[in-house]
């Protein structure tokens, strides 16, 4: 049975559409019109082994708030929408990464629950191209709410911005594709003592 998820969001300020297969080969084609962001969903997709396609057009003439934003909100939905009933998933998956200078600890519970807890290092470089760094939280506070999961992003040490932000992006990636993956050992069953997920 196939994973996928796809969702259309469309509203005054942007139209976007999200498609997601969990268990793709890293196949992407990405458009939202921000080119640091479609770099980071570029790394999302290679390696979380994702096939992702993203087309965004926004109010890139205001700022790329809403473009991101959005695009954000229909990735998660679309995650979501893609596990399916969570049935025989490993549910937890963690990735610590490393980008020269800088490192990400990132640890996801596909749990049904939205909570994210982020930590960045401080007075890290505005903007990095279109991109507003402040956005990187925004972000996965959006596609969590969407996705319904809990996620843990640290960022103990960085001093590059491209470099501190890739790094969350690359170890998302894996923490989602272990969490997201099927466990040979618990085909048929679904991971949590409540019965619900």
């Amino acid at each position: 049975m196939s994973r996928v998820g796809r969702v259309e969001r469309n509203t005054k300020e942007t139209s976007v559409v999200v498609e997601i297969d969990l268990d793709g080969s890293g196949k992407v084609d990405v458009s939202t019109g921000v080119g640091f962001y479609d770099h980071m969903l570029d790394q999302l997709g290679r390696h979380g082994l994702f096939d992702l396609t993203v087309k965004t057009e926004g109010d890139l003439h205001i700022d790329s708030h809403h473009t991101i934003e959005d695009t954000a909100l229909a990735l998660g939905a679309a995650f979501k929408q893609a596990l399916g009933d969570k049935v025989g998933i490993y549910r937890f998956g963690n990735c610590t990464v490393p980008l020269d200078e800088s490192l990400a600890q990132v640890t996801v519970d596909l749990s049904g629950r939205p909570y994210l807890v982020h930590n960045e290092p401080e007075k890290m470089a505005p903007m990095i191209g279109e991109y507003d760094t402040t956005m990187t939280r925004h972000i996965l506070e959006s596609f969590v709410a969407q996705a319904q999961i809990a996620l843990h992003v640290h960022v103990p040490y960085g001093r590059n911005a491209h470099h501190i932000v890739e790094c969350q992006f690359k170890a998302l990636a894996r923490a989602l594709r272990y969490a997201s993956e099927r466990d040979p050992r618990a085909a048929g069953i679904l991971p949590s003592t409540k019965g619900a997920l």
